[in-house]
Order: C-alpha cells, then structure tokens, then sequence
C-alpha cells in the first residue's frame, strides 16, 4: 500500500466533504436572506423547495469541477521536490473557490435575465414566494442547464491557475 497515496485520498475526501458542506450551507443562507426571509423547505411552499434545490444542484456541479484542482495543487504540494508552502495552497484554494462563487452569482444572474427576456411581465421572485411550482421548475431547468454547459469551461479556467512544475520541452 502505498502510504503517502492514501494519506493525499483521505485529505482529498475530508477536503471535498468540508467544502462542499461549507459552500452549500452557506449558499442557502444568503439564499434565504436575500431573497425569501419568511419562506423555509418545511412549508408549504413547493416552489421555494424546487427552487433551492437547483440552485444547490447548480453549485454542486460546479464544486465538482473546482475541488479537483485544489487536491491537484495538495498533490503537488505533497509530491514534488519543491515544495510548495501552506500558504500558497491556501491562497490557490481560496482563489479556486472565489472563482467559483463568482461564477456561481454570475450564472444566476444569467438565468434570471434569461428569464426576464423568455417571460415578459413574469417577476420569478414574486411567483415562487406565491408557491408557483411552473416558474420555479422554468427557472430552475434554465440554471441547471446553462450550468451544465458552463462548468467544462470553469474547470479549464481553474485548471490553467493550478501551478503545475516546469516540465522541459526536449524538442
């Protein structure tokens, strides 16, 4: 068993388990501050619940994009002969997730001006906090599909900041 592989996999998992816990919790936090402070996921609201969950969909499938890169750089941190100290995999990390909140929010304004474009007159805060289950499903359809499209690019946005080591061209 190769010791050092092991302790790296338990780091990643511990990694992703924190993260991904963190950003959602504190995703629907702001979600519920912001937009829907008297609604909740025991109401009666059905809308409200569809709604929150495709936007915890859309931010987990873009985690499942970021959190590879920041084990990446643990990797290289943990493997390679120059080190590469606490801090920078810190900063790397914070960057990665800035990025992804980043896009995240941007993704989201994307959809409800799609939205506003697709449905004239139609205020989507207004009718999922009226438990309109057809907007929610609309709107919550637009996020995950645009996400679905986005997040390839996300990944390849992150991946180029992951500070690989200087490999020689022998050609």
């Amino acid at each position: 068993m190769n010791s050092q592989l092991f302790i790296i996999a338990l780091i990643e998992i511990i990694l992703s388990l924190v993260v991904s816990v963190l950003i959602i919790f504190t995703s629907y936090i702001i979600l519920k501050r912001l937009f829907f402070k008297t609604e909740d996921v025991q109401g009666n609201n059905m809308a409200f619940t569809v709604f929150t969950s495709g936007i915890i969909f859309s931010i987990g499938l873009i985690l499942s994009e970021i959190v590879p890169s920041i084990t990446n750089v643990i990797r290289i941190a943990t493997t390679q002969e120059e080190t590469i100290s606490l801090s920078t995999v810190v900063s790397y990390s914070s960057l990665y997730l800035f990025i992804g909140f980043v896009m995240a929010v941007f993704i989201n304004a994307a959809v409800f001006f799609l939205f506003s474009i697709l449905t004239r007159g139609v205020n989507e805060f207004k009718a999922i906090k009226t438990n309109n289950l057809s907007v929610a499903i609309l709107v919550v359809s637009i996020l995950i599909s645009i996400t679905l499209i986005a997040k390839d690019s996300i990944e390849l946005l992150i991946s180029a900041l992951v500070p690989y080591p200087e490999v020689s061209n022998f050609l």
